[in-house]
C-alpha cells in the first residue's frame, strides 16, 4: 500500500465532518479509490463494511430498497451478511463502486442523519453523472477528486521520502539541491515520466525498477479505458475515441493545441463538445483551455473551443506513444532516461507538468496571442493562480513555461510580462537545470513542478 495525500485528506474530513457528512472519492478508473479507503477505514475505525456493487447480489440490492425506513433492521442485516460488528461512532461503510446502484447514493441522505456510523462512497464520474437522473444527490455528500500519483507520490513509492522533503524545502527556502542531489531526482524524474502513477504501474516498477513488467500494466489500464469509450460514450464514442488516440500525435507538435480537422476532417469545434465532457468526466485526460485575456478569474475569459488535451498519466502517453503494441521495453525509453538528444522529450515534460498542477487542484489554462507582429506573438504553456509575495501575498497570474532541453528562450514569458504588468506574479521557467532566481523569475528544476 502506498502513502497518498488522498489518505490525509480523508482524515482531515473524518476530524472536521464528525459524521455529518458522507465523503464521495471521484476519479479515472483504477487510480487507487478502492484501495485507498479500504486502507483508510481499517487503520482509522474500530471495524468497516465494504459493500461492492460490482459483486452484492440482486438479494443485497432488494434488501437495501426494503429497509430504507428501518435502519435498525438494515445495520443488523450488514452485520450478519458481512461476519462484522459495527461500533456507533467507531465504525465506518463504504459503498463501492456506487454509480452501479445509484439508490444506495440517494441513501446516504438518511444514513448521514441517522448519525450512527460514518459513510464513504467511491465511484468512476462518468458512470456517476450517467446514473443520478431518477435521484436525489444528498446535500449531507462531500466530494473529492483522485488522480494518479503525482512525483511527490512516486518519490514515496520508490522509497525516496526524504528526497522529497529536500525537494519541498529547496523549494521553500530558494535554494538549489546539492548538485548529486539534483541529479538524483532528476534520473527519478524521469523514470517517472515513463512508469507514471497509475498504481499497478508503480506497483509492478518498484520492487526491481522492472520497466518491461511496467509497461505491461499500463498497456492494460489503457485497454479499460477504451472499453470504456465503447461501453459509456453512447453516441459519441466514435469521436471520444478518434480524440483519445490522436493525443500522442497532436503533443509532439511544436504547438499542441488540438487540431479538430487532424482527428476527423472537415470537423469544427462543436462537434466535439459532447466528447469533451464526456473525457472530463472520465478523467482520463487534463484539458487545458485558452485564457484569452489572462486575470484572477481565469475562467471568465476561457474560450473552451481551444485547447491542449494531455494524458491524465504521463506513464500511460509513453506507453501509448511508444510501446503501445510491445512487449520488450522500448529503445525509447533507455534514451529518455539517459536524456540522449533526439528524442521528444517535450511533449512528455509538458504533460508530466500538467499532470502535477491538475494533482495540486489547479484548473489548466494557457495563453497565446496570434500576430502578424512578431513583438506580439507568444504562447504560454500553463496559468496558475498563487500568492505574490511582492503584493503583500495576493493572489496574481503565474505564467509557466516548461523546457525540455538546456538550451532554450524565454521570449514569451518576457512579452507577458510586459503586457500584463499588473496581474502577473511570480513567473515560472521548469527546466532540466538546478534552481536559480532571476528578480521576479524562478528557474526550477521540472521535479519540483509537484510544488507548485
Amino acid at each position: 500500500m502506498f502513502r497518498r495525500k488522498a489518505y490525509d485528506k480523508l482524515l482531515e474530513w473524518k476530524r472536521i465532518s464528525n459524521g455529518k457528512t458522507a465523503m464521495l472519492i471521484e476519479g479515472a478508473r483504477r487510480v487507487g479509490k478502492s484501495t485507498i479507503v479500504e486502507e483508510f477505514a481499517r487503520k482509522e475505525y474500530q471495524s468497516y463494511v465494504l459493500v461492492d456493487f460490482t459483486r452484492v447480489t440482486d438479494e443485497f440490492k432488494q434488501m437495501l430498497l426494503d429497509m430504507r425506513n428501518d435502519l435498525d433492521g438494515f445495520f443488523l442485516y450488514l452485520s450478519a451478511t458481512f461476519g462484522v460488528t459495527l461500533i456507533p461512532h467507531e465504525s465506518v461503510i463504504i459503498f463501492d463502486e456506487v454509480q452501479l446502484f445509484p439508490p444506495a447514493r440517494e441513501f446516504i441522505k438518511h444514513l448521514v442523519a441517522d448519525g450512527r456510523f460514518d459513510y464513504i462512497e467511491t465511484g468512476s464520474l462518468i458512470s456517476i453523472n450517467a446514473n443520478v437522473k431518477n435521484i436525489l444527490i444528498p446535500s449531507e455528500e462531500e466530494s473529492m477528486s483522485m488522480t494518479p500519483l503525482d512525483f511527490e507520490e512516486f518519490l514515496w513509492a520508490m522509497g525516496e521520502d526524504a528526497l522529497a522533503q529536500m525537494i519541498r524545502h529547496s523549494f521553500d527556502t530558494k535554494s538549489a539541491l546539492p548538485n548529486s542531489l539534483h541529479r538524483k531526482a532528476e534520473r527519478l524524474w524521469r523514470e517517472y515520466m515513463i512508469v507514471g502513477g497509475m498504481p499497478q504501474s508503480v506497483v509492478a516498477y518498484v520492487p526491481s525498477r522492472d520497466m518491461v513488467a511496467a509497461d505491461r500494466a499500463k498497456r492494460m489500464v489503457l485497454k479499460i479505458y477504451r472499453e470504456d469509450i465503447e461501453k459509456y460514450g453512447g453516441l459519441a464514442s466514435k469521436r471520444i475515441r478518434a480524440i483519445f488516440d490522436a493525443i500522442p500525435g497532436q503533443l509532439s507538435k511544436h504547438e499542441k493545441r488540438l487540431v479538430y480537422t487532424q482527428v476527423e476532417r472537415g470537423s469544427r469545434s462543436r462537434d466535439f463538445m459532447t466528447a469533451f465532457t464526456w473525457m472530463r468526466e472520465a478523467a482520463t485526460v487534463n484539458l487545458c483551455v485558452l485564457a484569452e485575456d489572462p486575470s484572477l478569474g481565469l475562467a471568465l475569459s476561457a474560450d473552451n473551443a481551444t485547447l491542449k488535451c494531455y494524458m491524465a498519466d504521463t506513464g500511460l502517453l509513453s506507453t501509448m506513444s511508444f510501446s503501445a503494441n510491445g512487449t520488450a521495453m522500448p529503445e525509447v525509453y533507455r534514451q529518455v532516461l539517459l536524456g540522449a538528444d533526439g528524442v521528444n522529450e517535450g511533449m512528455l515534460a509538458e504533460n508530466a507538468v500538467a499532470q502535477q498542477l491538475a494533482a495540486n487542484g489547479h484548473d489548466l489554462y494557457f495563453y497565446a496571442k496570434s500576430s502578424n507582429n512578431r513583438d506580439e506573438r507568444m504562447e504560454i504553456d500553463f496559468l496558475i493562480i498563487r500568492p505574490y509575495p511582492d503584493a503583500a501575498m495576493k493572489p496574481r497570474v503565474s505564467p509557466i513555461e516548461v523546457k525540455a532541453g538546456k538550451r532554450y528562450t524565454t521570449v514569451s514569458l518576457d512579452k507577458f510580462a510586459k503586457r500584463f504588468p499588473g496581474r502577473t506574479g511570480e513567473e515560472y521557467v521548469l527546466h532540466p537545470r538546478p534552481m536559480r532566481n532571476e528578480g521576479n523569475r524562478r528557474f526550477l528544476p521540472l521535479y519540483m513542478s509537484f510544488c507548485l
